[in-house]
């Protein structure tokens, strides 16, 4: 009986053996896959949002968001060529084409003298379609790296015809930011996708108008920033297009038996980390988190063909959960007061402050009670030191009181100082600390679920996660 059982034992393996060799038995791969990159994103921005979530209930604790559940975590390092401290652009080029490059340098080597490959281009070419979606400008750093070979980042021109000649199939969020050139003395970009047949669709309707079939599509929102980028979730109105929106249509439009594969950048909250604003960048991590949900249901569908990767290129602020003028104690809860992103309060304060006669303290703290909650009848009350903070502020935007730029740089971040300045007290009262209004060294957080998730455990480069990609979905050599 022994020898019977060995000898079946040799038989399944000698068959399993020879269908393996021959390609008829095959490992799953990933056929469908995400990529979200959150820009500037810490696991402090993540932990700080669950626990500002949970403050709104009145708990303490964390409510988790839709990633921070995946069966797979993991931390990667993020380092430049030429920087400990790294960039959009060299941290982007490292998270697309699994190698380091310098400071600035889109998706070429250290010396910008060699082009460098993309998995969305590799995907591409083995027959995947692709999406890129971003909420800033969609020639910005991190999207770029993924269609895009240039020496600096500021070639947006330059960029966005990289865009138009990659042939992906979907690009969605922000719009071309310097569309005619840095003179403005070059031909229309959106002109110029349109006649390479690329669908231009603008606003929630054209993008709902969108359907299965269409060969190439630009989708921006109706209404964008200067620099071509959405707005903050804080400020969006029913005429904005979420990030969770761009998702579901690129589901919809890339779907097939090729597979497809998505990248989407949440970029604003990069800037809000920059402004050292935490209910705007807390804001768009939940709306990132939606957008992931979008994937996850995509995910329960296909089980077996969905990798999920969400991580982030660095992190920007130094933001800590604690902050030495409250000891132990947080007040999360208090960032519902603020209205309007640090960036809109900006405008704002500067539109109001242009009238003459509403030069004066007493206008701006009204708005500071109307937009930030601080002051003022029913606003939270300021100490004698927050005041100070504040009036000092006003006389050094106004031009009243000289300040070195090494100590305004330091305290302001080389923004408007009054807009710095109720920033960083709303933030402080809640229990939420800054270091800085730059990137950090810190390495950033991996999730994963789906197939191959397993391998996107530890710590690691960030070079590592699309090289990972790549055996996961069956693109390595």
């Amino acid at each position: 009986m022994k020898g019977f059982t060995y000898t079946i034992r040799i038989l399944i393996f000698s068959v399993y053996f020879l269908l393996f060799s021959s390609g008829l038995l095959q490992a799953q791969q990933a056929k469908y896959v995400f990529y979200f990159i959150g820009d500037g994103m810490g696991i402090t921005h993540v932990a700080a949002t669950e626990a500002y979530l949970a403050a709104k209930k009145q708990e303490i604790g964390y409510e988790k968001l839709s990633f921070s559940t995946f069966p797979t975590t993991g931390f990667a390092n993020n380092h430049a060529l030429n920087r400990l401290i790294t960039g959009s652009a060299a941290a982007g080029t490292a998270l697309a084409t699994g190698q380091k490059t310098t400071i600035n340098t889109i998706s070429m080597d250290g010396k910008r003298t060699q082009n460098l490959t993309s998995i969305a281009k590799i995907a591409k070419e083995k027959g995947f379609k692709v999406g890129i979606i971003s909420n800033v400008s969609i020639n910005h750093a991190t999207p770029a790296v993924f269609y895009a070979n240039q020496p600096d980042r500021n070639n947006y021109y330059e960029i966005g015809l990289d865009l138009i000649n990659s042939r992906f199939d979907f690009f969605g969020g922000g719009g071309f930011n310097k569309f005619t050139g840095k003179n403005n003395d070059q031909p229309d970009l959106y002109l110029l996708a349109g006649q390479a047949g690329y669908r231009v669709s603008r606003g929630v309707e054209e993008l709902n108008a969108l359907t299965p079939g269409v060969q190439q599509v630009i989708a921006t929102s109706n209404f964008l920033t200067k620099s071509a980028s959405q707005q903050f979730v804080i400020d969006q109105g029913e005429t904005d297009i979420p990030l969770s929106r761009f998702i579901e249509k690129a589901i919809e439009l890339l779907y097939g038996d090729e597979g497809f594969f998505i990248m989407a950048e949440e970029g604003n909250l990069d800037w809000a980390s920059h402004a050292n604003d935490g209910a705007s960048a807390i804001q768009n991590i939940k709306g990132l988190s939606d957008a992931v949900e979008r994937a996850v249901e995509f995910y329960l569908k296909h089980p077996d063909e969905t990798l999920i990767i969400v991580t982030a290129d660095h992190e920007t602020g130094g933001l800590t959960l604690g902050w030495a003028g409250k000891e132990y104690d947080t007040d999360l809860g208090l960032l519902q007061l603020q209205k309007v992103s640090s960036e809109r309060f900006n405008y704002l304060i500067d539109s109001v402050m242009k009238i003459t006669e509403n030069q004066k303290f007493e206008v701006a703290m009204k708005m500071i009670t109307q937009y930030y909650g601080l002051g003022g009848e029913g606003g939270l009350m300021l100490t004698e030191y927050e005041n100070k903070l504040l009036y000092e502020a006003w006389q050094v935007w106004k031009g009243e009181l000289q300040m070195a730029e090494i100590e305004k740089e330091l305290k302001f971040g080389g923004g408007n100082p009054v807009v710095a300045a109720a920033t960083r007290i709303l933030n402080n009262k809640a229990g939420l600390g800054w270091t800085t209004w730059s990137h950090t060294g810190t390495p950033v957080p991996v999730f994963a679920i789906g197939q191959g998730h397993e391998k996107f455990t530890g710590y690691y480069d960030i070079t590592d996660i699309p090289k990972r990609m790549k055996i996961a979905m069956g693109l390595s050599k």
